[in-house]
């Protein structure tokens, strides 16, 4: 079959873009449909557009809302590179910053300039992201001075405003009801944070489990990877998504592992010395059983919530001074900007940037049942 494509990059992601009706009228022939064009399970990938990494193996589904209050509907897909799996249960942030810019050019929703905020109703998480797009002569500006680490060059700044996102996946804040969970793994007792705010996120201490936590992703062992994978799997348990034993397979991209530590001087993997006063958290982060290259968006939503609540292992050792969090990763410094009313966090913002790298057709190796007429 041959059908339309788009593929992004979303911050430091890259999806492949689907119009809602050319995939499969049949939902359940979607994780078939994903699988075939990205060339899973395959560590290469090599059949299909998928990049062999977790971070280039993504699908978004766009369409128009019917809602005056939404401008378009979009669901996010995690395709698996090892097993027959695309996990719909989370959102992933950094694709959230193309989705905008695609419903723009494939005229789902109308360009004005010089900004045109598209209202994004993400159905993982039935949560709502605004984005602010630079527009020029009725098209997505892409070019600009604006960088982010992770992504070589620069672009035209997106930003994402996250709201009201608790419970994004869970329908609890808390999953467990506590801000923080005494688990046991291989002997050791551990204690953890579950949140979930834009994604349900477990934290570590670093230095729990032997880790400075400014480790980067090429240095932890084959040892340190499963340890990390046999805490989220027990996390992922408490959350009620799956017996630990089947986390693995059942829902590999959340919860999604976190290892946090206290502000360090660290290099970042472009060799860049990054200083402890220019950040407020280390961060390290898991996806889909691998180390983050850089830091998911919803991680670092997640992450600057509960800096700001009470009780969590992330706020025990966090200081927050303003609304700017900064958060050290691998490949640098992500900032987000967070709204505060009356106490209460009303929004976290944060800039990305997105391009189109191409548009056209894609071949598929099955039949898939698709009631669009694409001759």
């Amino acid at each position: 079959m041959k059908v339309p494509v788009a593929l992004m990059r979303g911050g430091t992601s890259k999806a492949v873009f689907f119009n809602y009706d050319h995939m499969p009228s049949d939902h359940s022939q979607w994780k078939a449909f994903l699988l075939d064009i990205m060339g899973s399970p395959d560590q290469r990938q090599i059949d299909g557009l998928g990049g062999g990494n977790s971070l280039t193996s993504k699908a978004a589904i766009i369409r128009k809302s019917t809602s005056p209050h939404i401008d378009v509907e979009y669901t996010f897909g995690q395709v698996s590179l090892t097993n027959q799996t695309v996990d719909f249960k989370g959102n992933c942030g950094n694709i959230s910053s193309a989705v905008g810019p695609y419903a723009i050019e494939q005229g789902l929703v109308q360009a004005i300039e010089p900004i045109t905020t598209v209202r994004i109703f993400n159905t993982n998480t039935k949560k709502l992201i605004t984005a602010d797009v630079e527009v020029k002569n009725g098209h997505v500006k892409t070019d600009g001075s604006f960088s982010i680490p992770g992504v070589p060059g620069t672009g035209s700044p997106i930003y994402l405003s996250f709201t009201k996102s608790e419970g994004a996946v869970t329908g609890k804040l808390f999953p467990t009801g506590n801000p923080k969970d005494t688990i046991k793994v291989k002997d050791k007792i551990l204690q953890i944070s579950i949140v979930d705010v834009a994604n349900p996120l477990v934290f570590v201490r670093a230095m729990d489990i032997g880790l400075t936590g400014t480790e980067l992703p090429h240095e932890y062992t084959s040892e340190q990877l499963d340890l990390f994978e046999n805490i989220r799997s027990i996390a992922a348990e408490l959350c009620g998504f799956s017996p630990k034993e089947k986390a693995t397979v059942k829902t590999p991209a959340v919860p999604k592992l976190t290892l946090i530590a206290p502000p360090m001087n660290y290099t970042d993997v472009t060799g860049v010395n990054r200083e402890a006063k220019n950040m407020n958290l280390v961060i390290r982060m898991m996806s889909m059983q691998k180390p983050h290259q850089a830091l998911a968006i919803t991680g670092a939503i997640c992450s600057t919530a509960s800096a700001f609540l009470e009780d969590t292992i992330v706020s025990d050792i966090v200081k927050v001074n303003n609304a700017i969090f900064r958060l050290g990763h691998p490949a640098g410094i992500m900032e987000t900007k967070v709204d505060i009313e009356a106490g209460h966090i009303q929004s976290i913002k944060v800039a990305r940037t997105a391009r189109k790298i191409f548009e056209g057709y894609v071949y598929t190796k099955q039949n898939y049942e698709i009631s669009y007429n694409l001759a």
